[in-house]
């Protein structure tokens, strides 16, 4: 994965670990820094959060806008734009390389708002009650102001559609974090009796609707079709797809058995062993689930479907010509899709 980025990252002109340096070398976000070093020595995740934005290979934070940045190339200048093409740097618009930037302060945003911590849950080897409470301030208003510096930059794109696409991936997010937090207020509690199907209508919302819709945005700066925009968005929506059920089955398919990974029961695995075994007898298992869902189907079911994403992804990438970035598009597909 890592290999895959960094080459990426070559095709795109600079390492994404920049995209978000404009905003974060800010005298408004240094003061935060600051205020966030208050935090060390507590457990509050806001502190996690901030070291995974210096070095996270991975889980690679700074993704999503790699791939509206490779996939603006891969499409190229569009027909309609061919008079601008001085604006372009290494085959990207400058435009398009303010809305990875963008995508990238959304998802940083969303991510420290994640990180807020229900007080009333709190263990006294968390860290003083002060101390969280803090850290809970900070996160929303830092949240908030990565946010606010992203719709400031939206509104300087000047694009309509453009506009209504990121804003309406926004309310997505709220709505996908919303059923999330309504859903479950631990990490492994027993879940609701959904399927597959309501499992990706969720998925989508919080982890799929950003991407897809920047990589369509993306397209429409650059006056492109609205079938090669709804080619864009089919790849960005089936590859962060595949990305999630990638992630949720690495606790079932990692070599080491030693390694007890935390999985969620709300993971594609458990969703699809839940649906293979019946409600009733799922819950007499629910205390050994792990290694039940590693016996029965729904992990293979959950491989079987994060490659069916990854094939979706990779169809509507034959759309664009061949290049090295569409190449980077496909092996980041190869390597969400690629199990031991």
């Amino acid at each position: 994965w890592s290999q895959v980025v960094s080459e990426a990252e070559k095709i795109v002109g600079y390492p994404t670990s920049f995209m978000s340096l404009r905003c974060l070398l800010s005298d408004e976000l240094s003061n935060i820094a600051m205020q966030v070093r208050k935090l060390v020595g507590t457990k509050h995740p806001l502190l996690d959060t901030a070291r995974g934005f210096v070095y996270d290979s991975r889980n690679n934070l700074q993704m999503r806008g790699l791939v509206v940045l490779l996939i603006s190339k891969a499409a190229g200048p569009s027909t309609a734009e061919l008079s601008f093409q001085h604006n372009m740097v290494s085959g990207i618009y400058s435009s398009q390389r303010s809305l990875a930037e963008i995508t990238e302060l959304i998802h940083t945003a969303f991510l420290v708002h994640r990180g807020i911590v229900n007080i009333g849950e709190l263990k006294s080897c968390d860290g003083p009650l002060k101390d969280m409470q803090f850290g809970n301030k900070m996160a929303v208003l830092s949240g908030d102001f990565l946010l606010a510096n992203a719709c400031t930059s939206l509104a300087q794109l000047q694009n309509t559609k453009v506009v209504e696409l990121i804003s309406s991936a926004i309310g997505d997010l709220v709505q996908g974090i919303y059923y999330e937090n309504s859903k479950s207020s631990e990490e492994n509690c027993l879940t609701d009796d959904i399927g597959i199907s309501t499992w990706k209508e969720q998925v989508f919302l919080s982890h799929s609707a950003l991407l897809a819709k920047s990589c369509q945005a993306a397209m429409e700066l650059a006056k492109h079709s609205a079938e090669i925009q709804d080619m864009a968005f089919q790849y960005g929506k089936h590859m962060s797809m595949s990305h999630k059920l990638h992630s949720d089955l690495q606790p079932f398919v990692k070599e080491s058995s030693s390694d007890t990974m935390a999985f969620s029961l709300n993971s594609a695995p458990a969703v699809l062993h839940q649906e293979f075994l019946g409600r009733e007898a799922w819950i007499k298992q629910i205390r050994e689930l792990q290694e039940a869902i590693k016996a029965g189907k729904g992990v293979t079911s959950a491989i079987d479907l994060c490659r069916c994403h990854g094939s979706r992804a990779l169809a509507a990438l034959e759309r664009f010509p061949p290049s090295e970035a569409r190449a980077a598009l496909a092996n980041i597909v190869y390597a969400v899709t690629r199990f031991p």
